[in-house]
C-alpha cells in the first residue's frame, strides 16, 4: 500500500463516514491534504502527483463518504481554485480555498456582459477605488449559478484610459454583498440556468482584489483557460454525452436503419477519443499548466454534444421532438434529462465558456502559430472605442 492509500485508510478510520457531520468530515478531509493532493500541503494537498487523485476520490466514495457538491462548484473548482492559486496572496488561499472546496460556498463567474459580447476584453463594470474599497457598477450576463452563490470572480475597469486589456482588475466579490441584484433568465429549454446580475454601487475590500491593478487580463486568461478544459474535458464522453444515445440504440432496435448505424459508430468512436484526451487534459490542468489545449477541449466538446443529440433526435423521429418540460429548475444531479431537453440544451455548447469563434481564433494563433488576426483597437483607449 503506497503512503497515499495509507493516508486515507487511517483518515477513514479516524472519521467514519456514516458518524460525522458532512462538513466536519469535509473539512478534516482538507486540513488532511486529501482534498486536492496536487495543491500545496496547508491548503487541501500534499504537493503530489495528480496521478493519484483518481484512486483516492475512489476511495472516498467505496466508505461512503459524502462529496463537496461537484456540479455545484464546478465554477469554484474548476475556474476560480486555480486563479486563486496562481495569483492569490497567503491570506486569500487561507480564507477562500476551504469552504470552496468542501462546497459550503458556492461560486459564479461574473465576465460576460451585454455590450461585450464575446469580447471580454470590451466590458464596462466599472471600479473605481474610494479608500481601502473599491466601488463597483455594472451589470454582468449568462452568470451560471448566481442564484445559488456566495461569492463571485469579478472582473471590472479600472482604467478607461489605457486600450481595453490594460485596463482590467479582477477582484472576489461577496455575491451578498448591498447592491447585486440576481435576475434568472429563461432558456429554450424553459430552465432559467442563467441569470443577469445587477451591480450597483457594491463596495469590494481592496483585500478582495485577486493579482495587482491592470493586471485583470492575466488572472482572467488563467480562467478562462481553466473554464475551457472543464467545460471540454470535465465530461466523460463515454457515460455524460454518448452513452444515452447507445442505450437507444440498444433498446429500440426498431428504429435502427443502415445509414445511421455508421454515424452512430463514428460518435461512438469519437467520443471515446475526446475522452482519453480529456484525461490528459485534466492531469495538466490539476498540475497548474492550463493551457490554449483547453479550448480545443471546448470545441471538439461543443460540436460533438450537438452531433451526438441531433443523431438521437433523428433516430426518435417525432418521439424526440416533444418537449413538455417547461420547469425553471435545472435537471436533478446524477439524472439523465430527456433526449429532446438535451438536445435543446446542446445549442448553447457552442456560445458557453467561448464562443466557437473565439476559440477556433486562440487554436490559430496560440496552436498553430498562425498569423494573429487584426486588431485595429489594440493602441486605443478604451474610454474612445466606439461603442
Amino acid at each position: 500500500m503506497s503512503d497515499l492509500m495509507r493516508r486515507v485508510t487511517e483518515f477513514l478510520a479516524a472519521h467514519d463516514p456514516a458518524a460525522t457531520d458532512r462538513w466536519e468530515f469535509l473539512r478534516a478531509r482538507f486540513d488532511a491534504g486529501l482534498a486536492r493532493i496536487d495543491w500545496p500541503q496547508g491548503l487541501g494537498g500534499l504537493g503530489a502527483s495528480p496521478a493519484e487523485q483518481a484512486a483516492v476520490d475512489a476511495a472516498f466514495a467505496a466508505a461512503g463518504a459524502p462529496n463537496n457538491r461537484p456540479a455545484l462548484g464546478i465554477i469554484g473548482l474548476g475556474m476560480a481554485s486555480p486563479a486563486i492559486l496562481r495569483h492569490g496572496t497567503s491570506k486569500q488561499q487561507q480564507r477562500l480555498l476551504r469552504p470552496l472546496w468542501t462546497g459550503e460556498e458556492i461560486w459564479c463567474q461574473l465576465f460576460s456582459e451585454p455590450g461585450a459580447g464575446s469580447d471580454l476584453a470590451s466590458l464596462a463594470t466599472r471600479a473605481v477605488r474610494d479608500g481601502d474599497d473599491w466601488v463597483v457598477n455594472g451589470q454582468k450576463v449568462w452568470t451560471s449559478l448566481a442564484q445559488f452563490a456566495r461569492r463571485a470572480i469579478l472582473v471590472t475597469r479600472t482604467d478607461p484610459n489605457v486600450p481595453k486589456h490594460e485596463g482590467l482588475t479582477y477582484f472576489v466579490l461577496d455575491m451578498k454583498a448591498p447592491g447585486v441584484e440576481v435576475r434568472p433568465l429563461r432558456q429554450i429549454t424553459g430552465e432559467s440556468e442563467f441569470n443577469e446580475v445587477f451591480l450597483t454601487d457594491v463596495r469590494i475590500p481592496d483585500a478582495d482584489r485577486l493579482g495587482a491593478v491592470g493586471e485583470g487580463w492575466a488572472v482572467a486568461m488563467t480562467t478562462l483557460m481553466s473554464e475551457r478544459t472543464t467545460i471540454g474535458g470535465g465530461h466523460s464522453p463515454r457515460n455524460a454525452m454518448v452513452a444515452p444515445l447507445m442505450n437507444t440504440w440498444r433498446s429500440r432496435p426498431e428504429l435502427r436503419t443502415a445509414g445511421l448505424h455508421e454515424r452512430v459508430l463514428e460518435l461512438w468512436v469519437q467520443a471515446e477519443a475526446s475522452r482519453v484526451a480529456g484525461v490528459r487534459r485534466r492531469q495538466a490542468q490539476a498540475a497548474g499548466r492550463p493551457g490554449p489545449e483547453g479550448s480545443a477541449a471546448k470545441l471538439s466538446f461543443s460540436e460533438l454534444n450537438q452531433r451526438i443529440t441531433a443523431v438521437e433526435t433523428e433516430l426518435l423521429g417525432a418521439e424526440g421532438l416533444r418537449y413538455a418540460d417547461w420547469r425553471p429548475e435545472r435537471a436533478p444531479e446524477g439524472t439523465v434529462p430527456a433526449a429532446n431537453r438535451r438536445y435543446l440544451r446542446s445549442r448553447g455548447n457552442s456560445i458557453e465558456g467561448g464562443t466557437s469563434e473565439i476559440l477556433r481564433n486562440i487554436i490559430a494563433e496560440r496552436v498553430l502559430g498562425l498569423p494573429p488576426e487584426v486588431r485595429v483597437d489594440k493602441d486605443i483607449a478604451w474610454k474612445d472605442l466606439p461603442r
